[in-house]
C-alpha cells in the first residue's frame, strides 16, 4: 500500500498525459491518490478526476494566496463540492506570509471561513503554512479547542502539508490531532531538518506526499514531479527510520487512509488521537 496524500493531479502541466502519470505511478506502487484544490475551478476538476477513478479522491478549498478572491458564494460552492462521496477534506487552506499574495488579514478571514466549514461538514483539513509557524499554530490550537467538542472520536483534525518546522513544532501538531505529511523534497541535501522531522515523529502520525508536478525530489529536481516519485520519499524516510521502505509505504497509507476515511484499509491499525509516541 502507498498513497500520495497531496498532489495536483488537476494542474494543466498534467493535461497532455495524465492517464500515463498515473498508470507510471500505479506501476510504481501507488495505490491511492489525494488530489487536493487550490481555488473553485481546480477544486471542482479535482472533484471530476475523483468521480471517474476508484483510486483517486478529491479535497476542496482556496488556497491562500488566493484568499483575498475569496466570497460567501465560493463557500456555498464548495460545501456543494463537498457533497460528493469522493471529497474527503477541507483545503489547502492556511497562512502563506512568504509571498504574502494577499494580505494577511484577508488570508486569516479565508482560513477560518474555511476551518468553519470543515467543521460543519466534520472533514478533516489540509493546512498550507510558510513563514506563518506561530499564527498558524495559534489558529489550529484555538480550533481543536472548539472543534474537539463534537469531533468523530479518535480522528485527527487535519494534515500539515509539505511539513517544513522542527520536530519540536511537528509534536505539537500531532498533539492537536493533525498527522505530518513528508515531501519528496525529503531528498535535498539540504533537508536536513525535514529528516529529522521524518526520524523524530510517531510513524502513526506520518503522511508522505508529492505535491507534483511542485517539489520534485532531487533525483529529477527541475523537472516536473509526478505521484509515482512519491517513493523515493518513501525510501529516504525509510533510511532515517532505519526500517525497510515496505514499511514507511504501508504505515503511511495507514495513516492518510485514517486521516481522509478511506475505508477499511484505515481501520486495522488506526490510532487513538492519544498515541503520540
Amino acid at each position: 500500500m502507498l498513497i500520495d496524500s497531496h498532489c495536483h493531479l488537476q494542474d494543466r502541466k498534467f493535461d497532455k498525459d495524465r492517464e500515463d502519470v498515473l498508470q507510471r505511478a500505479r506501476d510504481a506502487g501507488v495505490t491511492g491518490f489525494v488530489v487536493v484544490g487550490y481555488d473553485v475551478a481546480s477544486s471542482r476538476k479535482a472533484v471530476d478526476l475523483a468521480d471517474d477513478r476508484s483510486d483517486v479522491h478529491a479535497v476542496v478549498g482556496v488556497h491562500p494566496h488566493d484568499a483575498k478572491t475569496l466570497t460567501p458564494k465560493d463557500i456555498d460552492t464548495l460545501d456543494r463540492l463537498a457533497d460528493s462521496a469522493k471529497v474527503v477534506a477541507i483545503g489547502e487552506i492556511g497562512l502563506d506570509f512568504y509571498r504574502n499574495l494577499s494580505p494577511r488579514e484577508e488570508q486569516e478571514r479565508a482560513f477560518h471561513e474555511q476551518l468553519d466549514l470543515a467543521r460543519s461538514l466534520k472533514l478533516p483539513v489540509v493546512i498550507h503554512s510558510r513563514n506563518a509557524d506561530l499564527e498558524t499554530y495559534e489558529i489550529l490550537s484555538r480550533y481543536e479547542r472548539e472543534a474537539i467538542v463534537d469531533w468523530p472520536r479518535d480522528k485527527p483534525l487535519g494534515i500539515m502539508h509539505c511539513f517544513a518546522g522542527d520536530v519540536t513544532l511537528a509534536l505539537r501538531y500531532i498533539e492537536i490531532g493533525f498527522v505530518i505529511s513528508i515531501p519528496t523534497t525529503v531528498t535535498y541535501p539540504n533537508a536536513g531538518r525535514m529528516r529529522e522531522v521524518a526520524a523524530g515523529v510517531p510513524s502513526r502520525w506520518m503522511a508522505v506526499e508529492t505535491d507534483a508536478p511542485y517539489l520534485p525530489p532531487q533525483s529529477v529536481r527541475g523537472k516536473r514531479n509526478e505521484p509515482a516519485y512519491v517513493t523515493e520519499a518513501v525510501s529516504c524516510v525509510a533510511k532515517v527510520r532505519g526500517v525497510a521502505p515496505e514499511e514507511v509505504a504501508d504505515r503511511t497509507a495507514l495513516t492518510a487512509a485514517w486521516l481522509f476515511g478511506l475505508g477499511e484499509i484505515g481501520e486495522p491499525s488506526a490510532p487513538s488521537r492519544a498515541e503520540t509516541s
